[in-house]
């Protein structure tokens, strides 16, 4: 049926606009782009020249086939000159009563049979449609941003939409070289509904001046993977844009975590609106300029504090984390003391390590020498006592309270007075160890990511009582280390687990509701937003048990209603579910 879409409409020419005839004109398709007046007209047109030159300055485009693209486009200031085409999509502001005047306007003018689609991000598709006659011809085909260079494509079915015309669409999507899913009349539809909530959370983390503007969106590229962090995301999309975004989903779903943080309406006010302004939460070179001009290096929270002497350092532990963390501290010339519970335990936990150690010398990372000279630097023992001269000691024993405890009492009681104790808890409170201590000011987080020599990340984790020294100590020692340090305060999932896990929740909560299937999900959060890893892909991998603990110490902590685990994953673990380590988890494995 797509041979029949022959020359398609685009109604707005702004940024997304320019970037769909762009798309269109690339797969050969004729496009008449309209505008409100010539000025809008002049803009859409520069769009369109200035990607298309950066496409043939890239090599991505020949002379020749801009000037072809180019040539397929024609523009107008009225909807009177898409009377013939065979599709329209709409790509006007995010306002509904500005879109349901234009699918109205166009109701009259285009032919009975041409099909109508809307570039919204967030509102109902439903309720635009309705202010035609061919409400069964209406959709949604939400394309990302760049939308020459992003694939997905949401399409968005009402309750009236024909299901031939949904797979028209569909069809005439994947012709454009893109990847749809198709979901449900919902705000937000899939990326937005959880995208969003997570930047929305991010802003409050940094409304409450929890983590600074650096570390929380570090802590996401070097934690997560993500392409960027969340506030630079935000000015990137503009930060009127996502408040109108948030607004949307808040008034569909009343769901607190969606309305809008206090903090954008004000920097809207104000006039920062992220890039297009030139400044956001950053500040730029320029409307519209990438380069950031106030970037601030990460440092130490601990001022002009001075700084503990690191030489000799313990383990406790000789689990997977363990081990990395003997591994990282090896590598970069530190004596290492490994505790087991038995020598047994400890033996093959530097034998764990040796065979890491091995890994890198056969991928060319580490010579045989310096692996030699690591391992032997790592000394196992059985007994706390013998942990009595380290300068800092690393606890990275089972996430569970009452052990960590019994650890940090026990190290209290040998190890010397000045050295540091911390923590790798990726979720239970660091004050409740150091107060198993008598040195609480010695105390503090160290998070280290898994795989520990791999993972750039370390969350720095202060509690109430932790000396500034302590905090400056631990900031070097991770640049020691070849790790990026982020900064933040003794909560619940600190930064990383704080902000992931409520949108793994929400992604649960989705696929509960029969909105969207998993793998959908998946492809619209990696295609759709870049990142490395589909919601329910990174569950398995994690472990549904491990993330329900988690979500279950967020939920206990700030008794925040959306964080309330889902059903569903209770119900996944009860029944054994538990993800790649069983075979079975959201989705089966061989």
């Amino acid at each position: 049926m797509t041979r029949g879409i022959v020359s398609v409409g685009v109604v707005g020419l702004g940024t997304m606009g320019s970037g769909i005839a762009e798309v269109l004109a690339r797969s050969g398709l004729r496009v008449v782009g309209v505008e409100l007046d010539a000025a809008g007209v002049a803009r859409g047109r520069e769009h369109l020249e200035r990607s298309t030159e950066r496409a043939l300055s890239g090599g991505k485009l020949d002379a020749e086939g801009r000037a072809e693209l180019l040539g397929r486009v024609t523009y107008t200031t009225a909807l009177s000159d898409l009377a013939e085409v065979d599709l329209v999509i709409e790509a006007v502001p995010e306002s509904l009563e500005l879109k349901a005047e234009v699918f109205a306007q166009l109701d009259k003018i285009v032919k009975p049979e041409a099909v109508f689609a809307s570039n919204t991000s967030s509102l109902s598709v439903t309720e635009i449609g309705v202010h035609t006659a061919r409400p069964g011809k209406v959709v949604g085909m939400h394309f990302f941003n760049p939308a020459p260079v992003l694939k997905l494509v949401e399409i968005v079915r009402t309750v009236v939409t024909e299901p031939d015309v949904i797979t028209e669409v569909v069809a005439f999507a994947e012709r454009l070289g893109k990847t749809p899913v198709v979901i449900g009349d919902r705000a937000g539809f899939i990326a937005n509904a959880l995208l969003f909530g997570y930047l929305n959370h991010a802003v409050r983390m940094f409304e409450q001046r929890y983590a600074t503007r650096e570390d929380l969106d570090a802590a996401m590229r070097f934690g997560c993977g993500y392409p960027m962090g969340p506030l630079a995301l935000l000015d990137l999309i503009g930060l009127d844009t996502a408040y109108e975004i948030l607004d949307s989903m808040y008034h569909q779903s009343r769901n607190r975590l969606h309305a809008p943080a206090p903090l954008l309406k004000q920097m809207i006010t104000a006039g920062l609106l992220g890039r297009k302004s030139g400044r956001g939460f950053y500040t730029y070179d320029g409307p519209d300029s990438p380069v950031v001009v106030d970037a601030v290096p990460s440092t130490s929270p601990a001022g002009e504090a001075g700084e503990r002497e690191i030489r000799k350092v313990g383990v406790v532990g000789t689990g997977t984390m363990a081990t990395g963390i003997v591994e990282v501290f090896a590598k970069k010339g530190y004596e290492v003391v490994l505790r087991a519970r038995t020598a047994e335990k400890a033996e093959a936990a530097v034998a764990k390590v040796g065979k890491s150690l091995g890994r890198a010398v056969s991928k060319g990372r580490l010579s045989e020498a310096d692996a030699a000279s690591a391992l032997a630097r790592v000394r196992p023992v059985t007994e706390f006592a013998d942990l009595s001269d380290v300068d800092l000691v690393v606890e990275a024993v089972a996430e569970e309270l009452g052990v960590k405890q019994e650890v940090f009492a026990a190290l209290d009681a040998v190890v010397r007075p000045g050295a540091i104790l911390a923590t790798t808890t990726s979720s239970l409170p660091v004050i409740e160890c150091a107060a198993a201590t008598g040195r609480p000011s010695d105390v503090l987080g160290l998070h280290f990511f898994n795989p520990a020599p791999v993972m750039k990340l370390v969350e720095v984790v202060h509690t109430i009582a932790t000396a500034p020294d302590v905090v400056a100590t631990a900031h070097s020692l991770c640049a020691a280390l070849g790790k990026h340090p982020v900064h933040c305060g003794d909560r619940a999932g600190f930064i990383v687990n704080a902000l992931l896990f409520p949108y793994l929740n929400d992604a649960v909560k989705m696929l509960e509701a029969h909105y969207a299937q998993a793998n959908d999900i998946d492809t619209a959060m990696k295609v759709g937003c870049g990142l490395p890893m589909g919601p329910f892909e990174l569950l398995d991998v994690v472990g549904l048990d491990v993330s329900l603990a988690i979500e279950r110490t967020l939920f206990n902590e700030f008794r925040e209603e959306g964080f309330a685990p889902a059903p569903l994953l209770e119900h996944l673990v009860t029944a054994g579910r538990l993800g790649r380590k069983t075979g079975k988890g959201f989705k089966d494995y061989t």
